[in-house]
């Protein structure tokens, strides 16, 4: 078939073109440490000015409360996102953005629209009330989305799809909950305090139970559904350029209206916040963590389903897309590795699923049309960071697929222990599972985004 002129096979020559060194704030070192700086001093005020808010006493209480439920949250996005990894940073980053900048934005912003506009119309609980309902949600969900921006722009080669942008967003929220869980805890407690404890409930068990245990996922819930308009976009990848901003603004808005809704439910009556929350928060949360196991599932499918060209080319061995494409199958893999040959090689095997699933991916976006420019590139580095690990994941991922599902391997092969060559059954000593013998293979011969 003919090759698409929209993804040459090799990059364009410079042209003859000067390289120019970049200027010192294009520095990676430079940017690194601004980012730092920014999130180190963002850290401090805001939490400077919950202590301030909720004296000591009730800061270290929130704090002690706030963070219960932080390891649950991150661990279960960290599950979500165990087929094609974000690498820690992007996380850490997340985060601290969410706890941080993201929430010292709020309270500022918050606290100044609610105080004008309570000058302006001297109705201080209406002005409270529309600072719930309106100001909050557009500053809070704006303030974590500049996170899921800041990462599709600047780590795009691994924000490919819907999960990544669930991922992100998610982390982000669950770091802005986490500070904002320390104001409201801390708050409560110091009302407690001044009541001294006569109060019928507790004003912190009361607020414990509504932020903590009923709904812990609130936030999550809302900035996931910008990380899915992001996600989308990513999926569009070059094309559909007016998508692409649209998208993400759609689901900014949705999260947007989301976070209302949930805001305004305590106006809503005696029972309006338990209606809101069974009628809507429920199965909101439910479909929204349906869609993201259906969306990991998807990606598996596609490891399954891509990768078997690369078989035919000489890149993988003849078990690695079903191994690869199942997470039981993965785990028994490092497994397997870490107690015959060491973390390292353990890692290594980490790695190497990491890349394979990245070059399935990539090509499933160029076989769609929907491939950057530089998808050759890409495509070149994965295979090369595949084949320099390939010694320590193949008899690991082996192993894994014949203890998982022999049927789905061909007849004949058998996994190779460590150290040992890789020999196909009447095939010579030395071209284990046909591989040529020069350091690369040659690229297989179709054109991945051909059809």
């Amino acid at each position: 078939m003919a090759t698409s002129s929209a993804y040459p096979m090799y990059p364009p020559s410079p042209g003859g073109e000067t390289l120019r060194h970049p200027h010192w704030w294009q520095l990676r070192w430079v940017r690194y440490g601004a980012l730092i700086t920014l999130l180190a001093m963002s850290g401090l005020v805001i939490l400077a000015l919950v202590r301030k808010e909720t004296g000591t006493e009730g800061f270290l209480v929130g704090l002690g409360l706030a963070v219960l439920p932080v390891p649950w949250l991150v661990t279960a996005f960290r599950w979500l996102d165990r087929v094609a990894p974000f690498a820690w940073r992007n996380l850490v980053f997340a985060f601290c953005w969410g706890a941080f900048a993201a929430a010292l934005i709020a309270i500022v912003a918050n606290s100044f629209a609610t105080k004008w506009i309570a000058t302006s119309t001297a109705d201080p609980a209406g002005a409270n009330t529309l600072g719930a309902t309106l100001i909050a949600p557009i500053v809070e969900e704006s303030a974590k989305a500049a996170a899921v921006l800041l990462v599709f722009l600047f780590r795009r080669r691994e924000f490919t799809g819907i999960v990544d942008g669930m991922v992100i967003a998610g982390i982000t929220a669950t770091g802005f909950a986490f500070t904002e869980n320390i104001l409201y805890l801390g708050t409560a407690f110091g009302t407690d305090r001044i009541s001294g404890g006569h109060g019928i409930v507790s004003v912190t068990a009361a607020t414990f139970f509504v932020r903590i245990v009923m709904s812990p996922f609130a936030h999550p819930l809302f900035t996931t559904c910008t990380g899915i308009g992001f996600g989308l976009a990513a999926l569009y990848g070059a094309r559909g350029r007016a998508r692409r901003v649209l998208l993400p603004l759609s689901g900014l808005l949705l999260a947007m209206c989301m976070h209302s809704l949930w805001n305004s439910s305590a106006g809503f009556g005696q029972y309006g916040f338990l209606a809101v929350y069974g009628a809507f928060m429920l199965p909101a949360f439910g479909l929204l963590t349906w869609l993201a196991v259906w969306t990991r599932q998807r990606e598996l499918r596609t490891v399954r389903e891509e990768l078997p060209t690369y078989v035919l080319a000489g890149w993988l061995g003849p078990a690695e897309p079903f191994a690869l494409g199942s997470m039981r199958a993965r785990r028994m893999a490092r497994d397997y590795a870490r107690h015959h040959a060491g973390r390292p090689t353990a890692r290594a095997v980490a790695q190497y699923e990491t890349y394979a699933t990245a070059l399935a991916l990539l090509r499933r976006q160029g076989r769609q049309g929907r491939a950057g420019a530089d998808f050759a590139i890409r495509e070149r580095e994965l295979l090369d960071q595949l084949w320099q690990r390939r010694e320590a994941a193949r008899p690991a991922l082996e192993y894994a697929a014949l203890r998982s599902a022999a049927a789905h391997i061909p007849m004949g092969w058998a996994p190779a222990p460590y150290g040992h060559a890789y020999i196909r059954p009447g095939q010579p000593q030395g071209h284990g599972y046909g591989y040529p013998a020069a350091p690369y293979p040659s690229y297989p011969s179709y054109h991945p985004y051909q059809m």
